[in-house]
């Protein structure tokens, strides 16, 4: 045999293998191979670690002050603090709820029972939110908690903290946090349906449903025109305390499509002359009615604006108002936005104010029992506010109100009059309102499927 084994190229050609496929594969590990040899003779050697020179540092290293550590530690007496959260319950004793709060401190319950400020935590609701901070002894640090109002609204908080060896009570104003909340429905089966959905992370309050209703109620016939497929987008305000929600307040805009028409408005009151209060049309034209239909809210006509024969006097004369039926202590509301002109008692008007309202129109409100609290002439009164209650005095034969509507100081009968809006925007004014509306726009734009386009009517209040 021969020993060096020499490969002749039929010799070669066989060991690659008999098939097409066998002898590809067979040259391509033969390929493999040689590189693999080649890069061993092409890197070069590390050297020998034995081979390498070792210097010796030497350092030296302070160690830890545990001494100050340790002074820390027993300055805070060993404790650590905890803050716990629990709801009023329906039946909870201040033991029960001082329990669940993690509190072992007999001097708290005891101070928290007699303390004048402090038993009022004792009266708040069930649901209610009460914090505590106590040590690993449970021992009470503070105790914090709100008070709320018939609305369920918070009017100032209550807090308990230890003093050294003792506990002091003090009551400070709620604070609340106003955040602007936007949200756009899509109607699938009912409006109330749509409302509720959270679909979005949050249900709108009842109060904004509510608000919607009002605002759109002059254009849309929620019974009848609301469809599937309808959409809505609502801008209003929320406030909040501690990240807790409290209430809901003024829609500041809304947009409604209906049957392809879209109807928006817009809540404005002028930063600077402090006019205005009321929605408006994207384009700044006025959309509330400058006049309530009755300023009372609920009432019958008694006797209208005619001639008639004085229920008094008997004399055939005009009757220069309108008598609206009530029992004596009924709210009186202010027709309009206004000043207080005069309040007091005016001859056979007995106990009377009057409103002056912008242009040449004034209201009377005549035989009241007694004035709003506080009112008096000058004074600022918004659309609907108190003014007042119903009585029989000056000349009068039962409890009722008698209305007058004034323009430049002559009666007009309120129920032939054309509807009135409120007060236009100043040029100023206007300018101002541009830059809300300007916001109010991007904002349903935001809030409008991509791609949809609107048609812009007036959403009137």
């Amino acid at each position: 045999m021969n020993p060096i084994h020499k490969f002749t190229s039929s010799r070669l050609y066989h060991l690659l293998g008999s098939t097409r496929k066998a002898r590809i594969v067979s040259a391509t590990a033969v390929a493999l191979t040689l590189c693999a040899f080649g890069a061993t003779g092409v890197v070069p050697l590390a050297p020998d670690a034995s081979d390498m020179p070792v210097t010796m540092v030497t350092q030296d290293l302070a160690s830890p002050n545990l001494s100050s550590q340790i002074t820390a530690l027993e300055a805070q007496d060993g404790t650590e603090k905890y803050v716990r959260e629990e709801r009023i319950r329906a039946g909870d004793t201040l033991a029960t709820l001082l329990h669940r709060l993690g509190v072992d401190d007999s001097e708290a319950e005891s101070f928290i029972k007699k303390d004048k400020t402090a038993k009022a935590i004792m009266q708040l609701r069930s649901g209610k939110r009460v914090l505590a901070q106590t040590d690993d002894n449970g021992q009470l640090l503070w105790l914090r908690a709100s008070v709320v109002d018939g609305q369920d609204v918070p009017v100032k908080n209550i807090a308990v903290s230890r003093k050294g060896d003792r506990f002091v009570a003090e009551e400070s104003p709620v604070k609340l946090e106003r955040r602007v909340e936007m949200h756009a429905r899509e109607i699938k089966t009912t409006l109330f349906a749509a409302t509720d959905s959270d679909a979005d992370g949050a249900r709108l309050p009842d109060s904004v449903t509510r608000q919607i209703l009002e605002m759109f109620s002059n254009n849309i016939d929620f019974r009848s025109d609301v469809k599937r497929g309808d959409r809505f987008n609502v801008v209003y305000e929320t406030f909040w305390q501690d990240g807790e929600f409290v209430k809901a307040g003024r829609i500041l805009a809304g947009e409604f499509t209906t049957r392809g028409v879209t109807h928006q408005s817009v809540w404005y009151e002028d930063p600077v002359s402090k006019q205005g209060g009321g929605y408006y049309s994207l384009d700044g034209k006025a959309l509330k009615k400058g006049f309530l239909k009755s300023p009372l809210e609920f009432s019958r006509i008694s006797s209208g604006f005619s001639m008639r024969v004085h229920p008094i006097s008997g004399n055939w004369k005009a009757h220069k108002g309108i008598d609206f039926a009530a029992p004596t202590g009924t709210p009186i509301r202010a027709a309009g936005d206004g000043v207080v002109d005069f309040a007091g008692s005016q001859n056979g008007y007995g106990n009377v104010v009057v409103l002056k309202h912008w242009s040449n129109y004034t209201t009377a409100y005549a035989h009241m029992s007694r004035f709003a609290s506080g009112l008096k002439k000058g004074q600022k009164v918004r659309q609907g506010e108190l003014i007042g209650y119903v009585g029989s005095t000056g000349w009068s034969t039962g409890a009722h109100l008698h209305y007058e509507f004034r323009i430049g100081g002559e009666s007009k009968d309120p129920t032939k009059l054309a509807s009135i809006t409120q007060a236009p925007l100043t040029t100023a004014e206007l300018a101002r309102f541009k830059a809300v509306s300007s916001e109010i726009q991007h904002r349903f734009a935001l809030l409008r499927p991509q791609g949809s386009a609107s048609t812009d009517t007036l959403a009137q209040k």
